[in-house]
Parts: structure tokens; sequence; C-alpha cells
């Protein structure tokens, strides 16, 4: 499976946080000023400070990760609440105040599946080789893929942009401050300080705070993105770019068990196989987004479509 990177569509994004890691309030928020549209500009214009109780940069870094987690989107110059953030962040959505580790790995999904908004993350995550890794040497593949596709980005850009990503995603116990506060993502545990030195380490593992619910979410999306096959074998959703084996940083043991237990959670629309050493899952009916969002709030098997 071809790496999302390397699309001609693509033209690499490694801005528009305004250096901002994404915190707990700010989806919410995002989608609450987006609920029956927004101009496209309601984030940038002055009121926007009085609207959000934020500083204008933060409220353009707001709008950004609305849009990068998926959570809201742009359509004919209105800004708009997605299917999945009016499933979950309506007021009787599933987790309006985002208490959920459901909603955040979701978010999690959004930002690292795909590069159209957060390139570094979805490089991080899905093109990196080693489980070990610093900012510079981040900075230096980045540089080399930047250089390769032509993209118009500066180093000084990228540099921010890999900050913004370790901050995102790092647990830093020993920074206090208000701007150190813990950003949404941090939560999940992916990635740690590794080693005095600046270095650091995806964790990977089976991810119990995962809903099974979420990974088929984030399965399908994977499935739909790769021209919707009949099957998928065990080592494309443990190991292609923008997988959930990548993204989730889960085992292959793990992403086995899981995937043996989407009959179940199905209903008997995806089928586990193990036949002759080919370990696949099979799609033997559509489901909807929608009853995937579901099932992973709600802990229960999604209904089967009907013919």
């Amino acid at each position: 499976m071809k790496h999302a990177l390397y699309n001609s569509d693509i033209r690499g994004q490694f801005a528009g946080h305004e250096t901002f890691p994404l915190r707990l309030l700010w989806l919410k928020k995002a989608y609450d000023a987006c609920v029956g549209g927004a101009p496209i500009g309601t984030f940038q214009e002055q009121s926007a400070i009085a609207r959000f109780g934020v500083g204008r940069n933060m409220a353009s870094s707001m709008r950004y990760w609305g849009l990068a987690t998926g959570f809201i989107h742009e359509q004919e110059r209105l800004l708009l609440p997605t299917a999945i953030g009016q499933a979950i962040l309506s007021e009787d959505g599933f987790d309006p105040f985002i208490e959920r580790s459901a909603t955040i790995w979701l978010a999690h999904w959004g930002v690292a599946s795909t590069p159209e908004w957060t390139s570094t993350a979805y490089f991080a995550f899905n093109g990196m080789a080693s489980p070990e890794f610093d900012a510079s040497s981040l900075l230096q593949e980045l540089s080399d893929l930047v250089r390769a596709r032509k993209w118009r980005a500066s180093t000084s850009t990228l540099k921010r942009d890999i900050e913004v990503f370790l901050r995102s995603y790092v647990r830093r116990e020993s920074l206090a401050n208000d701007d150190a506060a813990e950003p949404l993502l941090a939560e999940l545990g992916l990635i740690r300080e590794a080693r005095i030195g600046g270095w650091f380490e995806f964790v990977r593992g089976p991810k119990p705070s995962l809903p099974d619910g979420v990974f088929a979410y984030a399965l399908q999306d994977f499935w739909h993105h790769n021209g919707n096959p009949t099957a998928l074998t065990v080592e494309q959703v443990c190991y292609a770019p923008g997988s959930p084996g990548r993204v989730f940083k889960l085992d292959e043991d793990s992403v086995v068990t899981r995937l043996m237990r989407l009959e179940n959670l199905t209903n008997g629309a995806w089928r586990w196989t193990d036949t002759a050493g080919l370990r696949q899952v099979q799609k033997i009916s559509e489901i909807t987004t929608g009853q995937l969002i579901e099932c992973a709030f709600l802990n229960i098997a999604t209904a089967r479509k009907s013919a």
C-alpha cells in the first residue's frame, strides 16, 4: 500500500497550529462555534478573543485542530461539524465534554492517519522505521522528504512543527506552568521520553484504553482509503502506512486479538479467517460509520445492515 505522503495530491502541511498543541476544551469550543455553519473567518476575527476566551493565535489554533482531528470541516466557505463531531460533541452526543478515552483515540486517528493537516504526525507514526528518535533525526528525515517532494517548508518551520508534535504527545511531569498544561493527545501515552539527551520512543503494545469500536472505525476508514477490497491481511492492518496498527502503535498479537473479535462486534458483517496460513479479515456486508461510533461509546455490537 502506497505511503500517502507520496500521493501527488498531498502538498505537505507543517503549520497552522500557531505553535500550540491541542488542548482539552478546544474541540468542544470549535464544534459549538460551527453548529449551523460558521464563516471561515470566525476564528480569525477580532471578536474571536471574546467569543472563545483566548488570544487570536489560540483561536486560530483551535480551528486548525478541529479540522485536523476531523471533528469539523470546510464546505462552501463555511465551517461545519462533521458526522463524527456531531455524534460525539453535540449536547446529546456520546461525549460532549470529552471525558471518554474513545474521543481522544478518535482525535488521534484524525491527526495521525492522514497527512493533509498534520504531515509531521503522519510521518512520525507511519514513516519512521526506528522506535526511538530525537528531534534532530526527525528533522533530517522530514527535510529529506520535503526536498524529494519539492514542497515549500523551511527548516525553521519544520523545527516548530516538530516541537508542537512532541509537546502534543509527550507527557512531561516536571513542567507545571500553564503553557505546559497537559495536551489532550498526551493522555494516550503513545510517545515517552526514552533517555537523557532528548530522545523519545513510541510505546507499542495492546492499548487497553482503546475501545474495539474505535479500532473498528479506524479499520473501516483505512479500508475505504485503500480501495475498499473484500479483505485485508494481518500484515496490512499491522504495518501498512495509515493502518490502525501503525497509528495506534499496536503489536501484532494485539491486532490479531482485536480482529478475531470483529465478527461478534459487527454481528457478522466482518469475518476473521485463518486458512492455510493466510490470516485476514473479510468484509461480508457493509456497516455504517454511525454504527461503529455507537459501538465505540456504548460497548455494544453493531446492528448488521440489511442487504
